[in-house]
């Protein structure tokens, strides 16, 4: 009941108990209320303003404080003070001063520490936003949904982003919360606006934050991208304090959860997030907001539409980052393939950055180190041969068509000696092959030809042999003319006669 009003009927009634039946107010507390203003001359008169009368009321009508109960503990309060600040429990407090002479009961104590310790409300400022300048995000779990291709439920997820001056707000159903989801539900959700607010307010998730930390917060580097490539600012949220984004935290999932999804049985993923856009733009878009007054999609569209930043001209390539390790044989895994690292960086760890079409790696401090086409099948390996140590490229980059490619481009005579040792038909003969012509890098084309034409002059194919020659500079002499032993006639010593004349009658030859 308002003063002023009460007064008016004292003003006109001239009875207590008419006033506290109109009013129903106890007929004692009117009475009490008539003699006060009776004394202050205000039932004749024009009543004062409301500033004035509240002052009256201050200075005349103040009721006489009961007598106040001194607490027995309050002559140790000196020592209850200190030794809470300490973290000792009531009961040892009592202990402890029973010791100093203190014969009080525990529940005093517990009221005096319980009246020194009243809690002080604590002060939330309120922030408010320009258009444009703010859009929070908020990221849970959705309950379940069908999955297309098994037809099963499914756990989901749903993401939300609500620009903070309008409310307006973009929601979408996923099924993981990963970087790429993430990513890729922030580029629909600035489309759907048609622009870029300044900053977006996140939580500490490890889709976005990989530390929490406010002062120093350690940017998912694929989400450091996005927002370099849209031009928004990353502001995460101190951690536990939900009332920094407290515009999409009510507004967000709990809102989607509560008036969307509650109640629906479980549909299909595609056709759940159609519904839920028209949702967007009819149920939540046009309510009338509580804080706002507004309806949402109205505020964005007369206002907030027009002070978003423009979308750049390509969509962000979304593009996964991980740390890894670089092993023995010089390659890393990136999704579930190999790429080559320089050999020199074995064992070291590195960031690796897969975008849709390529790999590039970088060491720690994000100096380049090489860059591939990104594999299109798993288990795929992608091979610079810059990357291996020079004495194993040869027998990384040779097979058995390109050793004899290179050995038709030193020579006739090499292409020989090669093709007589891969003709083996029951050993390997590769790897010698190989070595063979990797003595070109040493002793170059020309002699390695005449070394190899001087062993097919003796008949000689083996690597060891054609390596000799060489060392021992065999090949930079003349080949011998070759050796001609001159064939004379052989005559019997016996005649004719001798060996045939038996057949004639003559004696037998012994």
């Amino acid at each position: 009941m308002e003063l002023r009003e009460l007064l008016r009927y004292l003003q006109t009634e001239p009875s207590n108990r008419q006033v506290a039946a109109m009013l129903g107010l106890d007929r004692r507390t009117v009475g009490r209320y008539r003699e006060w203003a009776t004394a202050q001359k205000l039932l004749d008169r024009p009543l004062p303003s409301l500033e004035e009368l509240q002052a009256l009321v201050d200075t005349t009508l103040r009721e006489p404080l009961p007598p106040q109960n001194t607490s027995s503990v309050a002559g140790y309060r000196e020592t209850v003070t200190r030794l809470r600040a300490e973290g000792v429990e009531i009961a040892a407090i009592r202990e402890r001063l029973k010791e100093q002479g203190f014969q009080g009961s525990y529940q005093a104590v517990y009221r005096f520490v319980k009246a020194l310790e009243t809690p002080t409300p604590e002060v939330v400022v309120r922030v408010e936003t320009a258009p444009g300048e703010e859009g929070q995000v908020d990221f849970g779990y959705a309950g379940r949904l069908i999955d297309p291709a098994s037809g099963q439920p499914r756990k989901a997820w749903v993401f939300v982003l609500t620009l903070s001056w309008s409310r307006h707000q973009y929601a979408e159903l996923v099924w993981d919360q990963s970087i790429a989801t993430w990513i890729q539900c922030h580029r629909h959700a600035l489309e759907f606006f048609g622009g870029v607010p300044q900053r977006l307010v996140i939580d500490n998730l490890k889709a976005g934050v990989v530390k929490a930390s406010f002062d120093d917060p350690l940017v998912q580097m694929s989400y450091r991208e996005c927002a370099e490539h849209y031009g928004f600012l990353i502001a995460p949220c101190r951690v536990r304090t939900p009332e920094h984004k407290g515009k999409v935290e009510q507004g967000g999932v709990h809102y989607v959860k509560r008036n969307f999804l509650g109640g629906r049985e479980p549909q299909p993923l595609p056709q759940a997030n159609a519904a839920l856009r028209h949702w967007c733009l009819t149920t939540a878009g046009q309510r009338v907001h509580g804080t706002t007054k507004i309806a949402p999609l109205t505020r964005f569209q007369d206002v907030e539409k027009a002070r978003l930043r423009p979308l750049p001209e390509t969509p962000y390539d979304v593009a996964v980052w991980k740390v890894a390790t670089v092993g023995r044989d010089g390659y890393i895994t990136f999704d579930n393939a190999y790429y080559s690292v320089p050999c020199a960086w074995v064992g070291q760890r590195v960031n690796v950055r897969g975008g849709s079409d390529s790999v590039r790696i970088y060491d720690l401090e994000h100096h380049l180190l090489t860059t591939h086409t990104r594999a299109s099948q798993p288990g795929t390996r992608t091979t610079k041969l810059e990357h291996l140590p020079p004495e194993k490229v040869a027998g990384v980059l040779l097979d058995r068509p390109a050793c004899q490619a290179a050995a038709q481009e030193i020579g006739t005579a090499t292409a020989q000696v090669v093709q007589h040792l891969l003709d083996d038909p029951a050993i390997d003969r590769l790897r010698p092959v190989i070595s063979l012509l990797h003595l070109r890098e040493t002793y170059g084309d020309t002699r390695l030809e005449a070394a190899c034409a001087r062993a097919l002059h003796f008949g000689e194919y083996r690597y060891g042999i054609i390596k000799r020659i060489l060392h021992q500079r065999q090949d930079q002499e003349a080949l011998p003319a070759p050796v001609r032993t001159p064939v004379t006639a052989q005559t019997f010593v016996r005649t004719a006669a001798d060996l045939l004349g038996h057949l004639f009658g003559g004696a037998v030859w012994n």
